[in-house]
């Protein structure tokens, strides 16, 4: 008891003494938020979402070190960021009486003895398999009820692997709990053995902060779904993110990535993956549909991808970020008085305030619970941002001879500041490996970029493939009419490396399916032959389902037409009637400069990759927001490639030489000998 004196005194004299000492703070903030306390004395304030994205110190441990807290005249007031405590709760367990039944619902009433913070129930004993709907009081009187959970799930199905015995819901004071379970559709479940409450603030881990995130569905391969994610921010400290649905059972491994630098490039990285679980049975479900990052993502963009097999894709309803782990924020009010909040200052080094004395007190929890404070509106203050997403400290490129490349296309304008080009396959028709591809200014000064790399493919929708004949001679006697050929126009004529998508409106079926294209060049005796590039298997065995797509890939190689042949054996053919060309999707992130036009230019042979420093810069590229940009579409005969020289250049200089040869000997022919000039003899008498 001696000891809580010079502590209560402390409490009361180190605020007011901090407050008169703070120096200003003369930085430059972006946002500003009102604070209201919840009464005078110690307060209690929740990390939300969008203090978390306006603040530039977003994660580890410089989490928030440009917050600071102003009282009207602009004093600062100290604040403590007081982490989660990290220990074993206390649970009360608490008597129970049944409550009366009726033909949709049972359940009990849980007395724990006397009024107690609570904020989480745990049902124990109960025999498995069980899945329930229910609804959740809480009373301290058992006179007034106050609703906690209006509509809850309690589950443990061990042959699904999901299992979930707990409850959690605001915390309050309560004595008395009600528990009633939601019968119309299930069996009902008895008394169980032990019911428990966990004591609000004696530790385990706390209700993470939930933030609902943007999504759009993506271009795709067949059996695969892939959607990106638009954060608030970049670098926040996420440690899951949960994906809702509709409906349906779900079982389906999925994976959470974002870009990272590697070997020079910017690649997929895996932050976390996880098999998604949900099983529904009668009118309630039980669900495991979170998927937990290794690492936090250093990117405001992710990529979520579901693997969906013969699947149908789900239908996502929802994507949230699940924050776990962050701290909360301590601050004394003389008088109950509005405060300001400012933050997003850049590179502002954590306070340090005399209220650190308390620390080990408001950790303990020593002395009366803190009233509860509450956020107003995020509103902004200056349109200050980082100097490379304005371009300022970006590094430069070197001159550039811009005649030496075969085609050049500008850049759509756009503002200042940090861009992401996506390449189209107009580009990888002519360079394939993008280690000639250039972003120009119009007096020939290189912008530097980063090559980034995607997940998800480049997509390109091909005519309906034709019925054709079999190119190639007849092979051996019986093939005829067995297989079926299918005629498929490419846009190109070259193209890197790639897979070409089917599908068909047949349902039952299984066959060989093969891809031939022409040699083009190479030796005399080789060229024009239609050799088999790819094949696969393609079978579908359900005659209430669309046939799967098949997915064949395809080497880099030259011509405008490739020949499916299908092997139907005693079978009808077939029917081909949608096809689709994969390759692989790229952009550049480059800095804009304002109010210069920019060209990207490529097809120049033996141009070796770019270096630039700005890979130097990528931890600030990667954490800042981009514009994304697209080129204006080209008719593919603009950018045809040069054609290989090899075999085909041998037979035009040996046709020349023999048309010249032609020529001259016609020349030697036509040519005048001239008149004959007889000699006179002498003439006689």
């Amino acid at each position: 008891m001696r000891r809580l004196v010079p502590l209560a005194f402390l409490a009361v004299l180190l605020p007011a003494v901090a407050e008169e000492g703070v120096r200003p703070v003369t930085e430059s903030f972006r946002f500003s938020r009102a604070v209201t306390p919840g009464a005078a004395g110690p307060n209690r304030l929740a990390v939300d979402g969008a203090l978390l994205a306006g603040s530039e110190a977003r994660s580890g441990s410089a989490l928030l070190h440009d917050l600071r807290l102003f009282a009207a005249g602009g004093r600062e007031v100290p604040f403590l960021l007081v982490a989660p405590v990290e220990k074993q709760p206390a649970w009360a367990r608490a008597s129970l009486l049944p409550i009366p039944e009726t033909k949709s619902a049972s359940g009990f009433e849980a007395d724990l003895g006397a009024l107690r913070r609570i904020d989480r129930l745990r049902v124990s004993g109960l025999s498995a398999p069980y899945l329930k709907r229910l609804r959740l009081e809480g009373s301290g009187d058992r006179a007034r009820w106050t609703v906690l959970v209006a509509e809850g799930t309690l589950f443990d199905l061990p042959e699904e692997g999901l299992a979930r015995t707990e409850v959690a819901f605001p915390e309050g004071e309560h004595r008395f709990l009600r528990l009633v379970w939601n019968d119309a559709r299930s069996g009902r479940v008895p008394l169980p053995p032990m019911v428990e409450a966990r004591l609000a603030g004696t530790g385990g881990r706390p209700e993470p902060l939930r933030e609902a995130v943007d999504f759009e569905i993506r271009e795709s391969e067949p059996g695969r779904s892939r959607f990106r994610l638009k954060l608030a921010a970049a670098r926040l400290p996420i440690a899951a993110i949960e994906v809702g649905v509709a409906s349906g059972n779900v079982l389906r491994d999925a994976r959470i990535l974002e870009s990272r630098l590697s070997g020079g490039r910017l690649v997929p990285f895996e932050l976390g993956a996880a098999t998604l679980r949900r099983t529904e049975r009668e009118d309630a479900a039980a669900a495991e549909m979170t998927i937990r990052l290794a690492l936090p993502p250093g990117e405001a963009e992710l990529e979520l991808v579901i693997e969906d097999a013969g699947n149908p894709p789900l239908d996502v309803t929802s994507i949230t970020a699940l924050f776990e782990g962050l701290p909360w924020i301590y601050f004394e009010s003389p008088d109950g008085s509005p405060l300001t909040a400012r933050f997003g200052a850049d590179r502002l080094a954590a306070p340090r305030y005399d209220l650190e004395a308390l620390r080990p007190a408001v950790v303990r929890g020593a002395g009366p619970p803190p009233s509860g404070a509450s956020w107003g509106d995020r509103q902004p203050v200056s349109a200050v941002s980082g100097r490379v997403a304005t371009g300022a400290g970006a590094p430069s490129g070197a001159a550039l001879d811009l005649a030496g490349f075969r085609v050049a296309r500008p850049i759509p304008p756009g503002p200042a500041g940090l861009t992401a080009l996506r390449l189209d396959a107009a580009v990888l028709s002519v360079s394939p490996h993008l280690s000639d591809v250039r972003i120009a200014t119009a007096d020939g000064r290189q912008v530097p970029y980063l090559l980034e790399t995607l997940g998800e493919p480049l997509v390109l929708k091909l005519a309906v493939p034709q019925g054709a004949k079999d190119p190639r001679p007849r092979s051996g006697p019986g093939e005829a009419g067995r297989l079926s050929f299918h005629r498929v126009e490419l846009p190109f004529e070259r193209l890197p490396s790639s897979r070409l998508e089917l599908e068909s409106t047949a349902r039952v079926f299984t066959r060989r399916v093969g891809v031939l294209r022409e040699r083009v060049g190479g030796r005399p005796e080789t060229a024009g032959t239609f050799p088999e590039v790819a094949w696969g298997a393609w079978e579908s065995a359900d005659p209430e389902r669309k046939a799967p797509a098949l997915l064949l890939e395809l080497p880099a190689g030259e011509g405008r037409e490739l020949f499916v042949s299908i092997d139907d054996g005693d079978n009808a053919p077939v029917p081909l009637v949608r096809a689709s060309l994969l390759l692989p999707a790229h952009r550049l992130r480059f800095v804009r400069p304002e109010g210069i036009s920019l060209s990207l230019v490529y097809g120049q042979a033996g141009l070796a990759p770019p270096r630039y420093d700005l890979e130097l810069l990528a931890p600030r590229l990667l954490g800042a927001p981009a514009i994304e940009s697209t080129l204006s579409p080209v008719a593919p005969e603009t950018v045809e490639p040069e054609k290989k020289a090899g075999p085909k250049l041998f037979w035009a200089a040996l046709v020349g030489a023999v048309v010249a040869l032609l020529v001259l000997v016609a020349r030697l022919l036509r040519r005048d000998p001239g008149p004959v000039v007889e000699e006179e003899g002498p003439r006689e008498g």
